[in-house]
């Protein structure tokens, strides 16, 4: 058996992203509209610093408006929920993200509710979660809807398939979930207490693994020819590099796992990318909500 095709989410985001800038170029053009995003970061968390950076570049080079809001990890949670409060009310700002963690001392789940759902660009107001679980059009966060965009790019025909997703996280694991159940997928979520995790991983025609745990899943699990999706971004020693240097892998064991995988994402280069470009094309349509124009005439 052949290798598995690997899945280029580098080539895939650079394509979703020529059609955000596309897009924001009629806003501009047509309806005198110019998308804006606000990120907002608490602390110096230097991976967090680096995500911060790609996102305000990628904003610009597509057209939009990006707002940077750079707060002292001293910042109380009054203060940023002030913060949100404007830019809730700010009409140039059409998505808000509150990049996580947050300190200690601030309540996420109560940023995350004082955001203005039509502002909710990374998907987790409760009201975006509740209409993504009755089949509402609300928006999706970003990682699951990027994975969800690979998959169609990838399968032809994703209803009947069946789906595992190996994590159950608010962020990742349960949104996925949802987001295969309406592409007509039989789903399963497992986690950390599943009896028997590569059992469920040899049945699984399309599988998701998000659990965040260093080759986790073993490439022998793998079902021939199955879709693997990598969501995995853990940083480990680098073997044969010299104390204090690292790697970035996934959760499935990828060098095994092409053996068998009929696709597989590679990390990085995987699913990171598409993560980035669906907060734009979210940030896109939340625009285009607020605006009463509909992104489908685009």
């Amino acid at each position: 058996m052949s290798e598995a095709r690997i899945i280029d989410g580098r080539a895939l985001a650079a394509k979703l992203r020529e059609g955000v800038a596309a897009r924001v170029e009629t806003l501009k053009s047509k309806h005198g509209l110019t998308p804006g995003l606000a990120v907002v970061i608490v602390g110096e968390n230097p991976a967090s610093q680096i995500y911060i950076r790609n996102k305000a570049r990628m904003t610009t080079e597509s057209g939009m408006n990006s707002f940077e809001h750079r707060l002292l990890a001293t910042t109380t949670q009054d203060e940023l929920l002030g913060l949100v409060e404007k830019l809730n009310d700010d009409s140039a700002v059409h998505g808000i993200l509150v990049q996580l963690p947050l300190p200690d001392q601030i309540d996420e789940a109560a940023v995350m509710e004082a955001i203005n759902p039509e502002k909710d660009v990374d998907g987790f107001h409760l009201v975006n979660v509740g209409l993504l679980a009755t089949g509402g059009d609300g928006l999706v966060p970003c990682t699951p809807l990027g994975c969800l965009l690979m998959l169609r790019a990838e399968v032809d025909e994703l209803k009947g398939k069946r789906a595992l997703i190996v994590g159950r996280s608010n962020i990742v694991g349960k949104p996925m979930a949802q987001l295969l159940l309406r592409e007509h997928c039989t789903v399963t979520i497992a986690h950390s207490r599943t009896r028997d995790l590569a059992a469920e991983c040899r049945n699984a025609d399309i599988l998701v693994a998000a659990v965040g745990v260093a080759h986790l899943i073993k490439g022998d699990w793998i079902k021939p020819g199955a879709v693997v999706i990598d969501v995995g971004q853990n940083v480990v020693p680098a073997p044969g590099k010299g104390d204090g240097k690292t790697q970035l892998i996934g959760d499935v064991e990828f060098e095994a796992a092409i053996k068998t995988a009929g696709a597989i994402t590679p990390v990085p280069g995987g699913v990171g990318p598409m993560t980035i470009a669906c907060l734009l094309k979210n940030t896109v349509s939340a625009a285009c909500r607020q605006a009463g124009i509909n992104e489908h005439s685009l």
